[in-house]
Parts: C-alpha cells; sequence; structure tokens
C-alpha cells in the first residue's frame, strides 16, 4: 500500500473516532440528564450585549419576598444548584417558599453564545462580576417584584458575589452566602501545576474538558479517576449521581479566566483582570449579612482559607461554619460534597434554608407562581 492510501486510511480512521466520542458523548448526556421538571428558561441582557441563560424555579407557595440568586463556580452550570432531588438546593428552597434563579455565566452552556463582534471565549471574571451579575439582579427583582435579592455562590459563585456586592449592587442584596469559595488563592504545587497545563490546553480560547468527563462519565462508581478529590470525594457521593454529576455538570473553561486565576496563585491575590480592583481588600468594607461556609476536607478552599476569608468580614452579621466530623456532620466535605454529598441534603441545605428565613422579609399571604412566558 502506498504512503497515501496509509494517509487516506488515518484519516478515515481519525474522523470515525471523532464522529465515535462525539455520538458516545450525546448519548451519555442524554442517558444521565437529571429526571426532574426542567426551571424556566429566561434570558437576561448585559449591558454589552451579552445575553446569559437564567433558569427560574418558582416556589408553587412563595412565603419569602426576596429571590435567591444560585451561582454557580468555574466549570459549571446551573446544574450546581439545580439538579435533582434529593441533590437540588434550587427545589429545596423552592419547596421552602422562595423563588431561585440560577445562573449560566457568560460562555457557559445556554449562555455560550456572544453578542456580534465578540467571541465566544473573550470575557474574564470582569466580566461576571460586572456585566453578568448585574443583569442577574435586575432580572431577578423585575421578575419578582423584589426589592432584593439573596446571592448564593459556590466556589467562583462566591467569588464574583464578593466582588458583585463591594459596587453599586450591595444595597440590593439581602444577603451574601459563599459556598467552598477560596478567597486566599495560594495553593499546593500540584495545583498550580494543572492550572498552568490547563491554561497550555486552552490556547487558544478554551479547554473543552466536559468532552472528556462526559466520555468517561459511564465508568465512574467502578473506577476512581486520578485527583478527582480535588473535585469531589468519590467516596461521599453515589455512583449514579457521580456519573450524572460527570455527564450533564461539566463546562469549558475559557483561557482567559483560567489566566486570571493563575495570576490570582501566583500572587496570592483576588483582584481584578489589569489588577487595579483589589476585591479582597474590600471584603472588610461589606455591611451586608454573610454566611461563610465551606468543607473541612476541602483542598481548594480549605478550612483555613475560610477562616482567614472570614476575619476579614466587619459586618455585624456574619456567620462561619465549616462542615466535617468534628461539628458532628455525617462526612468531611470535600468541594463538590457540599451539594452532591450524601450528607448534604440533610446537614448543609437546612443550614442555608435556616439563615436565609431568619432574614427574609415573610410575605403577608402565600403567592402563587406567575403563568410561564416565552423567553
Amino acid at each position: 500500500m502506498d504512503p497515501g492510501s496509509w494517509v487516506l486510511w488515518g484519516l478515515l480512521l481519525l474522523l470515525a473516532v471523532v464522529l465515535g466520542n462525539v455520538v458516545w458523548v450525546l448519548g451519555v448526556r442524554r442517558l444521565y440528564r437529571p429526571r426532574t421538571a426542567p426551571p424556566q428558561l429566561l434570558r437576561a441582557r448585559c449591558q454589552d450585549g451579552w445575553e446569559i441563560a437564567v433558569h427560574a424555579r418558582r416556589s408553587l407557595k412563595r412565603r419569602f419576598e426576596e429571590p435567591v440568586l444560585l451561582c454557580h463556580g468555574l466549570a459549571a452550570n446551573r446544574y450546581t444548584f439545580d439538579f435533582a432531588p434529593p441533590y437540588s438546593v434550587a427545589h429545596y428552597l423552592a419547596e421552602a417558599g422562595f423563588d431561585c434563579f440560577s445562573v449560566e455565566w457568560r460562555g457557559t452552556a445556554h449562555s455560550r453564545l456572544p453578542p456580534p463582534g465578540r467571541r465566544y471565549t473573550d470575557f474574564s471574571i470582569d466580566d461576571h462580576i460586572l456585566q453578568d451579575a448585574p443583569a442577574l439582579l435586575e432580572f431577578a427583582l423585575k421578575e419578582t417584584g423584589a426589592k432584593r435579592a439573596f446571592w448564593l455562590g459556590h466556589s467562583m459563585g462566591g467569588l464574583v458575589g464578593y466582588a458583585a456586592a463591594q459596587g453599586p449592587l450591595g444595597p440590593q442584596l439581602a444577603g451574601l452566602l459563599v459556598l467552598g469559595s477560596p478567597v486566599f488563592l495560594k495553593s499546593e504545587p500540584l495545583l498550580r501545576s494543572l492550572l498552568g497545563l490547563g491554561v497550555r490546553a486552552a490556547w487558544p480560547g478554551r479547554l473543552r474538558q466536559e468532552w472528556m468527563s462526559a466520555t468517561l462519565a459511564p465508568f465512574l462508581g467502578y473506577v476512581t479517576l486520578p485527583l478527582s478529590d480535588l473535585l469531589v470525594n468519590p467516596q461521599h457521593m453515589p455512583p449514579q449521581i457521580q456519573r450524572q454529576v460527570f455527564a450533564t455538570m461539566l463546562s469549558s473553561m475559557s483561557r482567559k479566566v483560567l489566566l486570571q486565576f493563575q495570576d490570582w496563585i501566583e500572587h496570592d491575590s483576588f483582584r481584578s483582570y489589569d489588577g487595579k480592583v483589589d476585591w479582597r481588600a474590600g471584603i472588610s468594607r461589606l455591611n451586608l449579612p454573610v454566611l461563610v461556609m465551606g468543607g473541612s476536607s476541602d483542598r481548594l478552599a480549605t478550612a483555613e482559607n475560610l477562616r482567614k476569608q472570614y476575619e476579614l468580614l466587619t459586618t455585624p452579621d456574619r456567620t462561619l461554619h465549616v462542615f466535617g466530623r468534628d461539628r458532628g456532620d455525617k462526612m468531611d466535605y470535600g468541594h463538590g460534597d457540599l451539594m452532591f454529598g450524601t450528607g448534604a441534603p440533610m446537614e448543609v441545605y437546612p443550614l442555608i434554608r435556616a439563615w436565609l428565613e431568619a432574614r427574609a422579609t415573610p410575605l403577608p399571604e402565600p403567592v402563587e407562581p406567575p403563568a410561564l412566558t416565552s423567553p
């Protein structure tokens, strides 16, 4: 067989592998999608023209005026908080009487498409803070008629909340709940190396690791992936939930966002992309209620990290809670265990609910949800 034929057969084999992987991933996502009624998909327009997806899960009997904004972290999507019960904060809080709005940050899932003239990876965390956050808050307040809202963010979602609360949005937030958010970014050498590899792998625009996670999802529960405990402790998650989470929840990462995280880790900072705004220093100026939460075994937002960020706060209404066995909890929680660990619906969710109910404004009479409308 001549060399040209070998090249042709090689290209055909590569094409078959790629197409086979596409079919496999689409099948896996369909097989492992959460079996629950989806939230209402709506869209909020940012000032720069980017439209972000907002997934509304409304309470059948709304008991509180303030809605809850549910904000996912890096490489995730709305399934972080709006999954299938019992592993769904959105369902849990909606049953308690709160209207919930789960965002998908620009560049993620339903918020992937950019406005004309913009590249789909042309954004940093600054854009989540200065563009996405105001659009999300304004949209939720308009939808509910409320004057203020609660912000619940996991990991990067909590960091966005910390920064957004320091600006004009502050008076419109009734409270800030941060869950596993690493305000102090200095980390162990392994994490620094992994992030460096991620930055290089994301060239020129983004890292599409969600394809790999969906490809491997059906095997989870039978095998344990290396370094999986950085995201979630597999021993704390039922195998079926592991497969569903890895098949549906992980999303691609913008290289520009990864570069910003790399800057934070290398300089142990929490600041704007150009380095001019120090959001960590601004935490001490917050005057709204803040609940700092995390897991005792979280390697990204360690217990020490949580205590240090709590000590930055000067607001009179501040609370720190580190979930772990030393406090009598079922397990030593890791990063993703706070939502998907077997003990989360019994230990983490009730604390969130109790904190919100103690600070929310009760409605005189329960309110029925509005009729669904097209986005």
